[in-house]
């Protein structure tokens, strides 16, 4: 270590954060040169008229008053309208601000632990696995993802001030830790459970339980109760602007199968990050063995963390974090089509990688032994980390190499299909495109995106009365679906009939998706 040759703390500080810095930047600046995907960057940027105007005072109040993309999250769509005005539609200058957030979140947790702890290694290796783990590639190349790395950053800065905080209470400080928890909150509500984390982090390593012995329970209800009022209120903003999500083809039943498979499956992937891809199917077929198996080894885990939490506190408390944190995102209430995301374990892995940290050391005792091997073998471990997360940086190039990505790792990918063929068909490669809508729509054959991205194929083509076929599969499918109207109105139009070329738009318009008929009012088309 380097505190054996004679280098002092504040020197091993720096030295390690410009590390973290250099490895950082060496994985994830190929980012820069890589374009937009079409798997939700439409929504955020590319599609959004409010983020392409970039920042006025219209588009701000729109931020804060709405649900769009059913999230509230106002500084998540603020951040994206400085990049508008400073990049345009430039990607690259999308993927800095992702990056530069994802290096200031490592920094801060590594300050965050040795702030509290005064290990400087250990909390070197929970930054650097925070920093370089492949699993955390999605959140930091998806530009649609801001919110996870935007939200991360107020997370740990909420912290750092928490633990400034801890250190010396004062009404100002305290002020300071609720103002960041909001904005944490304003980012993306997986924050609500971020009180939980604090109250671990009394217990260990702050140890802040010792200092209020008799009176523990009262002393963190007052303390705590206006950051679980604030999680209660924005769960309730999440609960109605995901609403539509709760009534899905998976039942219940399923969902609740999938949560302890998902979970165990985000602890394999994170020790052996293999088969990562933008989207894993949701399976209501789950074998009942895997089913159970996960469930006992959640519970053994459970059990021996809970025999040994007085002993060794930081199992205790990384294995709570890791468990409550992925907790909002597991899957029971909502009903998605997709069993996972990798971009759900930002922040939960960080109670892993504290696990290990800590547990680590306290299995091999001897100090000497421990030297020669723990730090070589921690630098090949991130060596080989960095290696996996540049690999996998490759593969969000642009929205085919995404796709196909997916279709390696995954089976019955029926979103991959179709994510692919709008990615050929926006090429003009209309024969693939259509293959691979076709595929699409025989893995799921209710799926009205498929059938509205072929439509729109046709209408380049031509090829309008088809396009008006899958249109109207995909209305049928979806009726609230503005952008199926909107080019079925096209459609309409260019066969001449603009009675129901113009109701199509006008319909479209209803659902907030006006820009055509402003069009055409203009030119005389529709009154």
């Amino acid at each position: 270590m380097l505190n054996k040759i004679n280098i002092n703390p504040k020197k091993q500080i720096i030295i390690i954060c410009v590390i973290l810095t250099i490895a950082t930047l060496a994985v994830f600046l190929q980012l820069n040169h890589y374009d937009f995907v079409n798997f939700d960057d439409d929504i955020y940027v590319t599609g959004n008229s409010h983020v392409r105007s970039g920042i006025s005072l219209d588009n701000v109040c729109w931020a804060f008053s709405t649900l769009h993309a059913e999230f509230w999250h106002p500084l998540t769509w603020i951040s994206l309208m400085f990049d508008n005005q400073i990049y345009g539609l430039n990607a690259g200058g999308y993927h800095l601000t992702n990056l530069i957030l994802h290096i200031l979140s490592t920094l801060l947790l590594f300050w965050l632990f040795n702030r509290m702890t005064g290990a400087i290694w250990k909390s070197a290796f929970v930054a650097a696995f925070f920093a370089l783990h492949p699993l955390h590639v999605e959140s930091v190349a998806w530009i649609a993802e801001r919110k996870d790395v935007l939200s991360a950053f107020f997370w740990m800065l909420t912290l750092c001030f928490y633990v400034y905080y801890a250190e010396k209470p004062a009404i100002s400080r305290y002020l300071l830790v609720l103002c960041f928890f909001i904005c944490g909150l304003m980012s993306k509500s997986m924050v609500v459970t971020l009180p939980v984390v604090m109250i671990l982090l009394d217990y260990w390593p702050l140890k802040r339980f010792e200092l209020h012995k008799g009176n523990t329970i009262l002393w963190q209800i007052k303390e705590k109760i206006p950051f679980f009022i604030l999680s209660a209120v924005f769960s309730v903003i999440t609960i109605h602007a995901q609403r539509v999500l709760f009534v899905g083809p998976f039942p219940l039943s399923a969902r609740i199968a999938n949560a302890p498979v998902s979970f165990v499956t985000y602890l394999e992937k994170t020790f052996w990050p293999h088969g990562l891809a933008v989207f894993y199917p949701f399976s209501d077929q789950l074998p009942l063995w895997q089913v159970f198996g996960s469930t006992l080894l959640i519970i053994l885990i459970s059990i021996a963390v809970i025999v040994v939490w007085k002993r060794l506190p930081y199992l205790f408390v990384g294995w709570l974090w890791y468990s409550v944190t992925l907790i909002p995102v597991i899957g029971i209430i909502r009903s998605t089509a997709h069993s996972m995301h990798d971009n759900y374990i930002y922040l939960p892995s960080i109670g892993l990688s504290v696990m290990m940290a800590w547990g680590l050391t306290q299995l091999i005792k001897n100090e000497s032994i421990g030297r020669k091997f723990l730090l070589p073998a921690a630098i090949i471990i991130f060596l080989l980390m960095s290696f996996f997360a540049w690999k996998q940086c490759g593969y969000w190039k642009n929205s085919i190499e995404l796709w196909n990505r997916a279709l390696m790792v995954t089976s019955d990918n029926y979103m991959a299909y179709n994510g692919r063929g709008a990615a050929y068909g926006e090429l003009g490669q209309y024969g693939l495109a259509f293959e691979d809508f076709n595929h699409s729509i025989l893995l799921k054959p209710d799926y009205s995106y498929a059938y509205y991205n072929r439509g729109t194929v046709y209408n380049k083509r031509g090829q309008y009365p088809q396009a008006i076929d899958d249109y109207n599969r995909s209305i049928r499918l979806k009726p609230d679906y503005a952008p199926a109207y909107n080019n079925r109105g096209i459609a309409y139009l260019m066969l001449g009939n603009m009675e129901r070329g113009c109701s199509d738009v006008q319909k479209s318009c209803e659902l907030d998706h006006c820009e055509l008929l402003k069009l055409m009012e203009r030119k005389g088309y529709c009154r």
